[in-house]
């Protein structure tokens, strides 16, 4: 029963590790799909390089590759399907039209897994970032302050009794 059990795991992994490379048939989306919402929230796009794909994770990028004449193209998984018997990816127009397919509508392809990202557009391997420095500058520009510190201004009485008379004689000459 054990030795069973451990040959049933032992084909379900090499089954699992055989998924890297797929084969069967490719279809696409018509020009007509251009504008609704894929899976992922994305718009669909008919020049984008997208395809849908049952299994893997969004934002995986796969290498496809007509069998027929060996063009080959390279897409990011944005919507799930084909749901079609034997179909293995839906290609976008864009890559369809790549890869030469849009004559047939269906041909056999070659569907290979190139990096996979479980975080959308972040990369696999770890990136060495330079080390910024954020020090903040020890310059006061003069006459700027916060008004939490800036003095209250000192009113003179008699510079705005002046002012007053000023304005009062200004507005009966303008009437005049």
């Amino acid at each position: 029963m054990r030795t069973i059990v451990l040959v049933f795991l032992a084909l379900c992994l090499s089954t699992a590790v055989a998924q890297d490379v797929q084969r069967g048939k490719a279809s696409y989306y018509a020009k007509k799909w251009t504008g609704r919402k894929t899976a992922n929230g994305e718009q669909l796009h008919h020049d984008s390089m997208t395809c849908a794909h049952r299994n893997y994770a969004f934002g995986t990028m796969l290498l496809v590759t007509n069998t027929i004449n060996g063009k080959q193209v390279v897409v990011r998984v944005t919507d799930r399907g084909p749901y079609g018997r034997g179909r293995v990816i839906d290609l976008s127009w864009g890559a369809a039209k790549a890869i030469g397919m849009l004559a047939s509508g269906v041909v056999p392809v070659t569907v290979e897994r190139i990096s996979t990202s479980t975080i959308p557009y972040k990369p696999e391997d770890d990136m060495e970032v330079p080390k910024l420095e954020f020090d903040l500058a020890d310059i006061k520009p003069a006459g700027l302050l916060p008004v939490w510190q800036q003095d209250e201004p000192q009113i003179d009485h008699k510079t705005v009794l002046r002012d007053m008379r000023n304005t009062a004689k200004r507005s009966a000459n303008a009437s005049k």
